[in-house]
């Protein structure tokens, strides 16, 4: 048993899926996605930022594919990349077709507006025929008429209604490599839709807060929506939906992940919110090592608080702890012990050397095993 029980997370169970080489669902790891916003007939500025969030080490990224010529386009992007690609498809079902052939590894479609059986069947054959999987897309935004007119408005009741209805025409095309997603803008009834969906079905979720807004306000919503719900076990890959750069998604999306203790990825600083108390500037500090340890991929923690206070407590649980102290003498520890001290003009760059050899050693310890 946990020594620690009241961080336990008991996952929900859903069956597997693969979006190309990345497993979703089952015991397999919570994944990061996110969406380019470039024109998908712009290669080269796609692939761009492409590479940019595989930088910041998303997993699986949509592409928008809204004609002939984005999916013509999807080909040349998906060569030059090395996540999954999902092919954002609405309405034509020739686009899901291209795109599939194009080699998408997923197909994001509401299968009710694709059109005919006959249609979907297509779709199904052509997704089948190159390895696709698919998420069936549900938003508030866009729900369908009759649903709107049975309930009144958009609703919990309704978006899971229109899931699984979209989820019985691809099971009757005997098609269940899915996950699904019930998407609002409002945080209370996308939580709610999904603690349905999630107790009707064992198909794997994709959580997000739609059009959540800017930087600091999307993040915000999304952390409360999406962080409620993995702290429920519900939720088997994340997308952060932000009016920002593709890259700060990726971030946010692993800042709620590990706040969690779900992944680690990268360097999580704990640090005060600084005072009168402080022995040294904490905000330009952080500041300053924000940026030039976001290079870091392993998970090292790192305390930097002002004062000894709450220093020597905070420096307890992480790899590597400063502690603001008298004098410009302030208390570097490692692996939770006080260990040497250093003083305000080289605390910058020595901080950055242990964090770095720490990262070193962990990224060493995995190779080797």
């Amino acid at each position: 048993m946990s020594a620690r029980p009241y961080r336990h997370i008991a996952r929900r169970k859903s069956r597997l899926i693969h979006v190309g080489s990345v497993p979703v669902g089952g015991d397999s790891p919570i994944t990061v996605q996110t969406m380019t916003n470039t024109l998908t007939t712009d290669v080269a500025g796609t692939v761009a930022q492409i590479h940019r969030a595989e930088a910041a080490g998303v997993d699986i990224v949509r592409v928008s594919c809204p004609d002939e010529d984005s999916t013509k386009a999807l080909a040349d992007i998906i060569r030059q990349v090395h996540v999954p690609v999902v092919a954002d498809i609405h309405f034509h079902y020739r686009r899901a077709i291209e795109a599939a052939q194009a080699g998408a590894a997923c197909l994001r479609i509401n299968p009710g507006n694709i059109g005919s059986a006959d249609r979907v069947r297509e779709v199904v054959s052509a997704a089948k025929d190159h390895g696709c999987s698919m998420r069936i897309g549900v938003n508030a935004g866009s729900l369908e008429k009759h649903l709107l007119e049975k309930f009144g408005e958009p609703c919990p009741e309704a978006l899971v209604e229109s899931a699984l209805e979209h989820a019985r025409i691809l099971e009757d095309n005997d098609f269940f490599e899915f996950k699904i997603s019930v998407k609002a803008s409002d945080v209370f009834l996308a939580v709610a839709a999904y603690q349905g969906l999630a107790a009707a079905c064992d198909y794997p979720l994709h959580l997000g807060i739609t059009e959540a807004g800017g930087l600091i306000g999307g993040t915000v919503k999304s952390a409360i929506g999406i962080g409620n719900l993995l702290w429920a076990g519900i939720g088997d890959t994340i997308r952060v939906s932000l009016s920002a750069p593709v890259e700060e998604e990726v971030k946010v999306g692993y800042e709620i992940l590990k706040s969690l203790g779900i992944r680690a990825r990268g360097v999580r600083i704990v640090s005060c919110p600084s005072c009168a108390r402080q022995g040294f500037d904490v905000v330009s500090t952080v500041e300053a090592l924000e940026k030039r340890l976001a290079h870091v991929t392993a998970p090292v923690t790192l305390s930097i608080i002002g004062c000894v206070v709450n220093g020597p407590g905070e420096a307890r649980e992480t790899d590597i702890g400063l502690t603001g102290g008298g004098g410009e003498a302030h208390m570097v520890y490692v692996a939770g012990t006080p260990d040497h001290k250093i003083d305000s003009p080289a605390m910058l760059d020595h901080i950055v050397e242990l964090v770095e050899r720490k990262a070193a050693s962990l990224d060493a310890a995995k190779q080797k095993g």
